[in-house]
């Protein structure tokens, strides 16, 4: 095929090298063989024949590329080079001092592995026809490289994110008209940031220097720039904003950093501003309500973590909500505004660690709601119809309030629901079976509270279902650059297959990542992203339910943490736990269970923290074997007398503990002693005891006169007893 001149394998599951026949296509233009399992060192593949190669993608597989692209160095026509996540290769200072034959529109060599001490490639220095660099995500050391905007100034992205660079960011004094996105996030980087950037880069459309040390002031001047419609300033030092004169830029997010003040009103009248995170800073004050100029919409209002105090304003009410509303961490006090009911569009609301007090609005039930935290305030009252028929409702989390009443029976409409947090309330009444009936139910945490009644059995059938929405709300839709597609087709022109595809750069923005809260192991976690989507765990700790535990419990085989302590209940511990082969905390301690612990539970491998101290159980602790041979502390078996074994310290008498288990037919009772036949046995002796007396003392008169006078002597020495001690005591008041 030597008149061939384009070559689409990618996205495949192809492995091995590269076939050295790809050699001889002297006529190819593009080659695009990215998101396979290549492998190879392509320095000595067939790629170094290809010299009319002019896009080669090579990004997501297993190749080695040299940094100094010393096999590509004759092809002349190479404009776009593309490597993301494969192993970089560094070469001898000398090899890197090559001038090649290319002119790169371009170049991408992002995310790569196993490669340490990686430097700038020297040859950068020499493209002068650069549209966009991606050197991202390679731990790249040393100064920021002003130099590469010196000599590409026709340069319009560049992505340095994820590298060690250090110092003040500094800029040259001409400015850079095409340049539209620069990404400096998460380096090294500190000082001011220069008040000449808007000067330099007149045209910018994002702006991302988020995870660096930048102090001072942010320039008010980005505000002028009619173009730029993102800016990430987070997680710095930043301590002096003009927010009011940054309400023009569509995407605004200056969370972590030392920002203080009050928040004008203009920056909820702006007609841009869709996406507003001030997390973590110390703003302060009342927000008023205040007037709205036509209808303002949001996608993002975060201003959590910070000192605002006062009323929650009614006026957000008003506004249209299409994502996050997080007024969290913050000293608001008094009810829930009846003015939140109109956010019908809502999808994320956080108002958890407040003062707030009073009741949930009944009329609050936004359809399209997927998170809601209300924790760690003062409501009260009952759950009458708040949150009724949400079946979009993914985690409720009313954990550290005063609610009370029963766990409403409508539970079961939220057919969402993943994770339940109503720890530290006032609930009562028994736990409902609806709760079974939630399929994707996978965290449920009604601790401290005063629930009673017996465990619902149907809570074994609970299966875990996995929820897409459980760790992390959707991220906003990514653009894709446009000006990477322009400078293809300006550069090659239409392409007959989607190769531009593999060049483009999409920018996630994630709305905001969900954390959710939850004890285990004795330690109290938060669990966010790809760990909470595999967390399952059910506490219903320090409740009053009695009864047995259901052996159904033995089915909830993806449980990782169970908690059933501080209850009363009785019974014996299922032989069943012993397929909840993934547990890794189980927690059955303060009970008034009894019998032997199931020597089976050793099966479980995965065991960290288990205690099931203070109950009656009796017998030999489990075999020291696999996790149980971890257990070494006392207080996972302590408050048992009438256990015995290691690591307690009392033995175990061959006599006492039988080496076999007795069958279930054959066993009376699990217990140590057997309570009925103990009073049974001691009514017959106490009647036998009774009735001899009686019987000798009828039939001896010897012995029934000296008990008559024995009982007589005791009277007469009472009586005197207490005359004298009357009158001891009355001559002590005298």
């Amino acid at each position: 095929m030597k008149n061939l001149k384009q070559l689409d394998l990618a996205e495949n599951n192809f492995g091995g090298s590269l076939p050295n026949c790809l050699g001889n296509l002297s006529s190819l233009q593009l080659l695009d063989v990215s998101k396979n399992q290549f492998t190879g060192n392509i320095a000595s593949g067939p790629l170094t024949n290809l010299v009319s190669l002019e896009f080669l993608s090579l990004s997501n597989n297993l190749f080695e590329v040299p940094t100094s692209m010393k096999p590509f160095m004759n092809h002349s026509s190479l404009k776009f080079f593309s490597s993301e996540n494969n192993r970089l290769v560094t070469e001898p200072a000398a090899i890197n001092n090559l001038i090649p034959k290319f002119q790169l529109v371009f170049f991408s060599l992002s995310k790569t592995t196993e490669a340490l001490n990686v430097e700038i490639p020297d040859f950068l220095y020499y493209q002068y026809d650069l549209r966009v660099l991606d050197l991202s995500h390679n731990n790249i050391t040393g100064m920021f490289p002003s130099w590469l905007l010196k000599n590409n100034t026709r340069l319009e992205q560049l992505y340095l994110s994820e590298n060690s660079f250090v110092g003040a960011l500094k800029l040259q004094d001409h400015p850079y008209p095409n340049m539209t996105e620069l990404d400096i996030s998460i380096n090294n980087m500190n000082g001011q940031i220069s008040k000449d950037i808007c000067l330099i880069f007149p045209n910018l459309l994002s702006l991302r220097m988020a995870k660096n040390g930048f102090t001072g002031c942010i320039p008010s001047c980005l505000g002028n720039i009619s173009s730029l419609e993102i800016l990430d300033l987070s997680n710095n030092q930043l301590s002096t904003v003009k927010l009011e004169q940054l309400t023009t830029i569509w995407f605004l997010k200056l969370l972590n950093n030392n920002f203080s003040g009050h928040l004008p009103t203009s920056l909820f009248n702006s007609s841009r501003l869709g996406y507003l995170y001030l997390s973590g800073n110390n703003f302060w004050g009342q927000i008023s309500d205040f007037p709205l100029y036509g209808w303002k919409e949001w996608n993002v209002l975060d201003l959590s973590s910070n000192q605002f105090s006062g009323m929650l304003p009614r006026s957000f009410g008003n506004f249209t909500y299409h994502g996050v509303l997080d007024l969290s961490k913050n000293h608001f006090k008094g009810p829930i505004p009846r003015d939140f009911c109109k956010l019908d569009q809502l999808e994320y609301l956080d108002l958890s660690e407040n003062n707030l007090s009073g009741y949930m609005p009944s009329c609050f039930k936004p359809p399209q709601i997927t998170h809601i935290h209300l924790s760690k305030n003062r409501l009260s009252g009952p759950l009458t119809y708040g949150f009724f028929n949400n079946s979009s409702l993914v985690t409720m989390d009313l954990r550290d309030n005063s609610f009370t009443g029963s766990i409403p029976n409508w539970i079961d409409n939220l057919s969402s629901l993943s994770v339940l947090l109503l720890k530290v309330n006032h609930f009562d009444g028994e736990l409902p079976v609806q709760l079974c009936l939630l399929e994707r139910l996978s965290i449920l945490d009604v601790s401290q509270n005063q629930l009673s009644g017996p465990l619902p059995s149907c809570l074994g059938n609970l299966t875990f279902k996995k929820s897409s929405q459980k760790s992390i709300m959707d991220p906003l839709n990514g653009f894709v650059s446009m000006f990477i597609e322009k400078a293809y087709y300006e550069t090659m022109g239409p392409s007959l297959v989607d190769s531009v595809d593999s060049l483009s750069k999409v920018l996630w923005l994630n709305i905001i990542e969900e954390v959710t809260e939850f004890t285990t192991k004795n330690m109290y976690y938060g669990y966010k992203g790809k760990v909470l989507s595999y967390m399952y765990g059910i506490d219903l700790s320090n409740n009053n339910f009695v009864g047995a535990i259901p052996p159904e419990f033995g089915n909830l085989s993806k449980i990782l943490s169970l908690n059933l302590s501080h209850n009363n209940l009785t019974g014996s511990i299922p032989a069943t736990f012993s397929n909840l082969k993934h547990i890794e905390s189980l927690d059955l301690s303060y009970n008034n269970l009894n019998g032997a612990i199931p020597p089976q539970l050793t099966e479980v491998t995965t065991l960290e923290v288990f205690s099931v101290a203070h109950n009656n159980l009796s017998g030999r602790t489990p075999e020291r074997k696999y996790q149980f041979g971890t257990f070494d502390d006392e207080n996972c078996y302590e408050g048992n007398p009438f256990l015995c074994g290691p690591p307690l310290r009392n033995n175990c008498s061959e006599e006492a503990v039988p080496s076999q288990p007795v069958p279930n037919d054959e066993q009376a009772d699990d217990g140590f002693i057997d309570m009925e036949l103990f009073y049974i046995s001691f009514g017959v002796c106490y009647t036998i005891v009774v009735m001899t007396i009686a019987a000798v003392l009828y039939i001896n008169p010897y012995w029934r006169r000296r008990w008559l006078y024995f009982i007589e002597d005791c009277i007469d020495t009472c009586y005197y007893f207490v005359v004298a001690s009357f009158r001891k005591f009355s001559n002590f008041r005298r």
